[in-house]
């Protein structure tokens, strides 16, 4: 089962994106803003609005580690924006300063697509904030844009009705008209891919103002040729749907549609499990929530409404989902939720399994009694230790202090982008390569965990369909420019 557990209601106008990272939502509004909350209890943060641009707001996405956040508005351009300080961090100026109705961030965070209302789209290098490519289809409006769980393929719709997947050099893949009747509205790919000994596949789902959400089959031959084949068409909405949003896991599939309703599929059989009727109007955006068992839907009744799915409802979703957040590697001892963080994010929680870890489980009533989080670590000193926490051992607050040192030694707190450490080393990357989860790992690392793991993903915990590793050569690159730079 579901059920609404808030409503936020601070946009003065329509709601049209919500998205998630580990530890935000953001919203954007017809207002001109972006809002930003802590998804622990849904507060918004101290720099919240963003206000940068200059019209309606009509998208934003994250970065694969929360660090940013990039948003498009009519203003014709698309900011991107630090979760660090809430100030913008770029500017990019669409090319010829058409209204920029979407964005999309690849999962490996080193490419942002944009598409416009003239129908043109850009391919911007994401962290060098460079335009690399651009495309166009005519007479159309880029309404709907997603990257492949591999982010080396894309898949964009427009108001002609039409689907089109596009590579990284705006090569089109392949093409399908006329997918959806009077245009198409959102797309959204699974985050999972499916390998044969001839082929690898990926789930898209589609929705448009013909009423229907549609998932799609897109087969990659050993040639070359892709293949889109419809498995389900869902019609289970009365009007047009507007927006739609795999869970994490790719079992659960949401859908907002034009009759207020919000709908929730089991996604590989395309059956309906939920149907949701609070919102009081069109029903624009939703998204799940990639560590928790949350829905958010935004509406243009100018709120945004947090469902919690409920155990039961999927095999893979609910408590389950809970647990999995905080799974540990083969010694038991790294968090793999608290290892994508930086440890300034890092909350209370995650500094008392840090302790346990490191053999300091005496301190960890001490240090939860003091509320220290990860900010709070970095920031210890001898002083306080003695004068604040009454810790009297000499050798104890040495101890503590030397761990605190190999923390702030450590890449994680070096300041460099989280997208180019290996999420098993949590090292710079040297040979990044692509599994069949969609995420990018250092190869050895990667081999290694596979051959010892029973071939789980190290960050979903699901099977690896494949052992197959692509070499991710824009990821390479991108990390020799930024070690050329720095």
């Amino acid at each position: 089962m579901t059920s609404l557990i808030c409503t936020l209601q601070d946009h003065r106008d329509d709601v049209n994106w919500c998205a998630f990272s580990g530890k935000l939502l953001a919203t954007c509004s017809g207002d001109k803003t972006l809002r930003i909350y802590n998804t622990r209890d849904f507060s918004e943060l101290p720099f919240s609005p963003l206000s940068g641009h200059g019209y309606s707001v009509h998208c934003c996405c994250f970065s694969s580690c929360g660090q940013f956040l990039a948003s498009c508005s009519t203003d014709a351009t698309t900011l991107v924006w630090s979760m660090d300080t809430g100030e913008i961090e770029a500017v990019l100026e669409h090319p010829g300063r058409s209204p920029v109705r979407i964005c999309a961030l690849s999962p490996d965070s080193a490419y942002l697509v944009s598409g416009a209302s003239d129908g043109t789209l850009a391919l911007w290098d994401f962290p060098s904030r460079q335009l690399r490519r651009t495309g166009a289809v005519t007479d159309t409006t880029m309404v709907a844009c997603s990257f492949s769980p591999c982010s080396q393929v894309f898949m964009t719709g427009s108001t002609y009705g039409d689907l089109r997947l596009w590579d990284l050099d705006m090569h089109q893949l392949h093409a399908e008209k006329n997918a959806h009747d009077l245009g198409v509205t959102c797309c959204a790919f699974a985050p999972s891919i499916l390998s044969g000994d001839k082929m690898v596949q990926f789930r898209l789902a589609s929705c448009g103002q013909d009423s229907q959400l549609k998932i799609w089959a897109i087969n990659k031959f050993s040639s070359g040729a892709y293949k889109m084949q419809l498995l389900h068409t869902l019609s289970s909405q009365s009007a047009p749907v507007l927006s739609c949003a795999y869970s994490s896991d790719g079992q659960l599939l949401v859908s907002g549609s034009v009759d207020k309703t919000v709908t929730v599929y089991d996604a590989k059989n395309g059956i309906l499990l939920y149907t949701l009727n609070q919102h009081e109007r069109y029903v624009t955006a939703c998204a799940f929530s990639p560590t928790s068992p949350l829905i958010a839907t935004g509406s243009m009744d100018k709120t945004v409404n947090i469902w919690r799915l409920e155990d039961g409802c999927s095999g893979h979703v609910g408590k389950s989902m809970l647990e999995n957040s905080a799974l540990t590697s083969s010694d038991g001892r790294t968090s793999l939720r608290r290892s994508k963080l930086l440890v300034s994010d890092w909350s209370e929680e995650d500094v008392s399994v840090w302790l346990a870890e490191e053999g300091l489980e005496g301190l960890v009533g001490t240090f939860t009694a003091n509320n220290i989080d990860g900010t709070e670590l970095l920031n210890l000193t001898k002083e306080t230790l003695a004068s604040e926490l009454h810790i009297e051992s000499v050798g104890l607050r040495n101890k503590l202090l030397r761990k605190v040192e190999e923390l702030k030694s450590d890449s994680l707190c070096s300041g460099i982008p989280d997208e180019f450490l290996c999420p098993i080393t949590r090292e710079l990357m040297r040979e990044p390569v692509i599994a069949a989860d969609g995420y990018s790992y250092e190869r050895d690392a990667i081999e290694s965990w596979i051959n010892t793991k029973n071939r789980s993903s190290p960050m979903t915990n699901l099977p690896l369909l494949t052992t197959l590793l692509t070499p991710n050569h824009t990821l390479k690159m991108a990390i020799g420019r930024w070690k050329t730079s720095h």
